[in-house]
């Protein structure tokens, strides 16, 4: 069974239907990039795979032993969550908690895990700093440290790069391909950015509030949607820095 399929399944945002008729799989291994526009119904999916909405209709299914507490998750941040007063150990330490149980506290294990995956990510001297004084890009290694804490299977990415400069962009990026390539972790990531997810991502789903593609990368560069979507992306991201 594949970690995650999907059954013509449908999902609602504040009462109306957000996105709807999807039907894919993500194998264990896989890296699949989730793009569309703004209210496209991408995060209601990503809502929708942590269990935290139910199917309006349809089916979502988790396999091989993942359970939605075992899922490694990256939110998007808040203004009020990059200026949280506690060290980075302390936050990444955090993503252990779904493991707890009904311990309250964090064993010898929880903390070398989160002392291995500081390292794993080239933080390990941030340890001690506190997480608000740090760069956009070291706080984002330390919450994708945290990420790693809760899970052995899957990392689910809600735009992990946003308002990083290109630079630290695209180390993120060179990262979450490496821990997809070389650890065999599943990768889901909703990005705005179709060029880096294209060239990382073993397979793209595109939303149009409905399911207008899912495939592997490849053939997502060939198909129709594909083509009009990075044309258009690219147009506009060249209106954006001032071209004609």
């Amino acid at each position: 069974m594949a970690l995650i399929t999907c059954q013509d399944a449908s999902f609602a945002y504040e009462g109306h239907i957000a996105v709807s008729g999807l039907s894919f799989q993500v194998n264990s291994a896989d890296y699949l990039c989730v793009v569309g526009e703004n209210g496209s119904g991408k995060s209601t999916l990503i809502k929708g795979l942590l269990r935290l909405k139910t199917p309006q209709s349809g089916r979502v299914m988790l396999g091989e032993g993942l359970k939605p507490d075992g899922i490694g998750y990256l939110p998007q941040q808040t203004a009020a969550q990059k200026d949280f007063p506690a060290s980075s150990y302390e936050v990444v330490l955090s993503g252990r908690m779904g493991a707890k149980g009904i311990l309250p506290f964090y064993t010898q294990d929880d903390k070398d895990i989160a002392g291995k995956n500081m390292e794993r990510l080239g933080i390990g001297q941030l340890r001690d700093r506190c997480y608000r004084e740090l760069s956009g890009g070291q706080q984002q290694r330390v919450l994708l440290a945290r990420a790693l804490c809760a899970t052995k299977k899957l990392l689910l990415l809600d735009e992990p790069v946003a308002g990083l400069d290109p630079v630290v962009t695209q180390e993120l990026y060179r990262l979450i391909a490496d821990i997809n390539k070389n650890e065999g972790l599943t990768i889901i990531m909703v990005s705005h950015d179709i060029h880096s997810g294209v060239k990382y991502a073993s397979h793209i789903l595109h939303l149009k509030n409905t399911q207008a593609f899912f495939g592997p990368a490849e053939d997502y560069i060939k198909s129709s949607v594909g083509r009009r979507f990075i044309g258009e992306t690219a147009e506009g991201a060249h209106r954006a820095e001032g071209g004609e």
